[in-house]
């Protein structure tokens, strides 16, 4: 969604880099080109205004004038300030001190609530909740059929007494939900209620009705992402009509420009609390302005891709793994390959995955463009092998590969590419497990060694080469072992001899802190 904006931010700062000082052209022509940049993603004038009047500001303090590198500081300041017009802090939900938690969804026609709803429940249940969903939408044809058919396949209860298409009525709906969840014991309740317009002064009156009945801890604003500034016009006519405590974009995958994301907080005065970026039940989180600030600004989102492999990969089986590795490369099979990469698949989408690490903005044609059917063509012809050809890939050979090949519908040259893939995959990740570190990185602690690191070591070696006469090396090794005794005895820390003088003449001695780690 925010590509268009990101790609222009970076062309901005790009010209910023390699300047020892800042000028104020340089910080009004900076200024301009953001100014663009959020324009041309929809976000609100005012907001545009408020940003750009801080940024500029802030660039011709102290903090920019007197930094060693000015074009990091004026992005830093620019991240600080899109963090500002997101909300600031994560907003989180309000649980009642009394169960059940009731939150009200409500919005605008065709903004997706029903879905949201779903993904909601789903949510709400990892994280260790027993949610119930509540059909008060008894307008639109089917909306209490949609919302049952959700709630099943996010595996959470629903509440439907009313079959909708017109009929019942939904604040009594509403009021009933709530003494059918304490008696079921759910802890929170999800009322979903009819979309409407922002000039429907009788369903505008329906959702106050159904507020005031029900009571909610929370009354979410579910909003468009994709309808640019005229979801702050409609927020602000919701807010003013209805009243709402906080914000969900939905469709936040799709390919408007994202100016309603970006303006919606600043303007309301209510933060954003989570967004659906997928159409599956799983593609919904809390929202973080500051990770969405870094996503922005091409800085990739770490700490979202790390929650995502906690809750997918299991603590018990990662360790599994580190210890098969650790033993030597033979270890790991194709089955532990096929079993890591269903891990990752579960995890979501690869180029969404790809796109939360630093840097990925500049492959970003890529990364849209890679076919995630790849990996479900690995997974066919790993399964298209023979429990023995999983366990040990060398005994494959040619009319190995074309039955393999065969099985899964693949051409015999994938087959061998995947096989060699897999042992340099594997070589790389038993070096890594045992300490070894990433090759190629010279002069870094267990990060491996360049060619000028590999000589100097092989050096040392041969200056200490053992003898060959049996006697003459026993004698050496019995020289070496009472050299260390001696040493171990009248040693301090460090090698350093006990008693020795520093440089100011005192007797050396560690800090009480470290004796504890020289046992």
């Amino acid at each position: 969604m925010f590509d268009t904006l990101s790609d222009r931010l970076a062309a901005t700062f790009k010209s910023l880099r390699g300047k020892g000082r800042l000028s104020e052209a340089d910080i009004d022509a900076t200024a301009r080109e953001i100014r663009i940049a959020l324009l041309e993603a929809d976000v609100a004038l005012p907001v545009v205004r408020a940003f750009i009047k801080q940024v500029k500001e802030r660039s011709a303090g102290a903090e920019v004038s007197q930094a060693l590198n000015p074009a990091q500081q004026v992005i830093k300041i620019v991240n600080e300030e899109l963090i500002g017009i997101l909300g600031g802090e994560t907003r989180r939900l309000r649980f009642a001190k009394t169960a059940p938690t009731v939150i009200m969804l409500a919005g605008l026609q065709g903004a997706g609530k029903t879905t949201l709803a779903g993904k909601l429940g789903l949510w709400l249940k990892s994280q260790g909740h027993a949610p119930l969903l509540v059909a008060c939408d008894l307008q639109r044809p089917n909306a209490v059929n949609q919302l049952s058919v959700v709630a099943e396949r996010a595996g959470v209860a629903v509440y439907a007494p009313q079959p909708g298409n017109g009929a019942g009525d939904p604040v009594q709906v509403a009021k009933d939900s709530i003494e059918y969840a304490r008696s079921k014991q759910y802890d929170v309740v999800v009322v979903d209620t009819a979309g409407r317009l922002g000039i429907d002064v009788e369903m505008m009156q329906q959702a106050a009705d159904i507020r005031d009945a029900v009571s909610p801890d929370e009354v979410l604003f579910v909003v468009d992402a994709m309808i640019g500034q005229d979801a702050v016009n409609t927020a602000e006519a919701f807010r003013d009509g209805v009243g709402f405590d906080g914000v969900v974009l939905s469709k936040l995958d799709g390919d408007a420009r994202g100016g309603a994301a970006l303006s919606i907080a600043h303007v309301t005065g209510r933060q954003i609390m989570f967004a659906s970026n997928g159409e599956k039940l799983d593609e919904f989180d809390a929202f973080h302005p500051d990770r969405m600030a870094s996503r922005i600004l091409g800085m990739g989102d770490m700490l979202s891709l790390i929650e995502k492999a906690e809750q997918t990969f299991s603590q018990a089986e990662a360790e599994k793994m580190a210890a098969k590795l650790a033993k030597g490369p033979k270890e790991f099979t194709l089955d532990d390959f096929l079993a890591q990469m269903e891990q990752v698949r579960k995890m979501g989408s690869i180029s969404k995955l790809l796109g939360m690490l630093p840097g990925m903005g500049q492959i970003k044609d890529q990364i849209n463009n890679l076919d995630e059917r790849d990996v479900d063509r690995t997974a066919a012809i790993i399964k298209s092998m023979t429990p023995t050809e999983r366990q040990d890939p060398t005994i494959i050979n040619g009319s190995r590969r074309a039955r393999v090949a065969k099985g899964s519908g693949v051409e015999v040259s994938a087959v061998k590419n995947l096989v060699e893939r897999f042992f340099e995959a594997r070589k790389m990740m038993s070096r890594m497990a045992q300490g070894g570190g990433m090759p190629g990185m010279p002069g870094m602690p267990g990060m491996g060694g360049g060619p000028g690191r590999q000589k100097k070591q092989v050096k040392q070696a041969k200056g200490k080469r053992k003898s060959g006469n049996p006697m003459k090396r026993k004698a050496e090794e019995q020289a070496a072992a009472a050299r260390r005794e001696e040493a171990a005895q009248s040693g301090g820390a460090f090698g350093l001899p006990a008693g020795r003088q520093g440089a100011d003449g005192q007797e050396f001695a560690l800090p009480d802190e470290f004796k504890k780690f020289m046992g």
